[in-house]
């Protein structure tokens, strides 16, 4: 199915009780990850000497921080299989800005992300805070992009990959680009590693539009956490932690990137 960039959904009417919820629970948020990530910055004092680029610790801080605000935005969470514990790496549709939380909240990972977001207000900072490797879409950076991918994943990272490039409404998922899958194909790497395909699938609150926890296109961030947090029906989000898939089974990286695109998007067909 091919993305038509779609409008979104009409806003929720948010009444006083609304209101209320949304300065309750929003207080909240900020102070739990607030919290998180100043005993993760101050834990990071000394994991980075005595470990350097392996992170022991400070991941579990944030897998604690983003269950926490799962529940605080009363978004149940239920799975599907179990997150890999091999070395190796993990793709996953994109939703929304939701999606980091819920998928954090299964086990430590690192995200790989596009550039801008490191400059983006708050969600940058976190980004950075939490080991996010950033990159630009630019074919002239690809081989530096694939030595920083091997490093990372040779230091025990195990990164989680958005292949689609963009989010959705959550009712589809569009086909994978591949580039980014050739670093999985380094001399080393590619006969030991493995990677993961995980599916999210949002379930809305009662009488909300299926879309209502998709923020893609021009959709602007606090209108929709707003929405998110008024809500006093509570929603869910699915996620479904499939069979790795071993890379060395593959001829190149567009077979590799077919495959777990087919296997992400099935939940979502069904």
């Amino acid at each position: 199915m091919i993305w038509n960039d779609a409008p979104p959904p009409p806003r929720p009417r948010i009444g006083p009780a609304g209101w209320m919820r949304v300065g309750l629970r929003g207080a909240a948020l900020v102070s739990v990850i607030s919290s998180g990530l100043a005993l993760a910055l101050v834990l990071r004092l000394v994991e980075r000497p005595l470990f350097g680029a392996h992170r022991p610790v400070t991941p579990h801080v944030t897998v604690a921080v983003c269950r926490i605000a799962l529940r605080l935005m009363g978004l149940r969470r239920r799975t599907q299989g179990a997150q890999m514990t091999a070395r190796g790496a993990m793709v996953c549709n994109h939703v929304s800005w939701i999606d980091c939380f819920a998928l954090n909240a299964g086990g430590p990972l690192y995200y790989v992300s596009k550039a801008e977001v490191a400059g983006w207000p708050g969600i940058g900072w976190l980004a950075r805070a939490t080991g996010t490797v950033f990159i630009r879409r630019d074919p002239r950076e690809a081989g530096r992009q694939r030595d920083l991918f091997a490093a990372r994943l040779r230091a025990g990272h195990r990164l989680l990959f958005f292949p689609e490039g963009t989010s959705t409404d959550g009712l589809r998922v569009l086909p994978f680009r591949s580039t980014l899958f050739s670093a999985f194909f380094t001399q080393g790497l590619h006969d030991e590693m493995a990677i993961q395909p995980v599916t999210l699938r949002y379930v809305a609150p009662r009488d909300a539009h299926p879309a209502f926890y998709g923020w893609w296109g021009d959709m602007d961030f606090g209108p929709h956490v707003v929405d998110v947090l008024a809500s006093s029906a509570k929603g869910t989000v699915e996620i479904f932690y499939h069979d790795p898939v071993r890379v060395v089974d593959h001829a190149d990286r567009k077979v590799l990137a077919r495959e777990l695109g087919a296997i992400v998007r099935a939940p979502i067909a069904r």
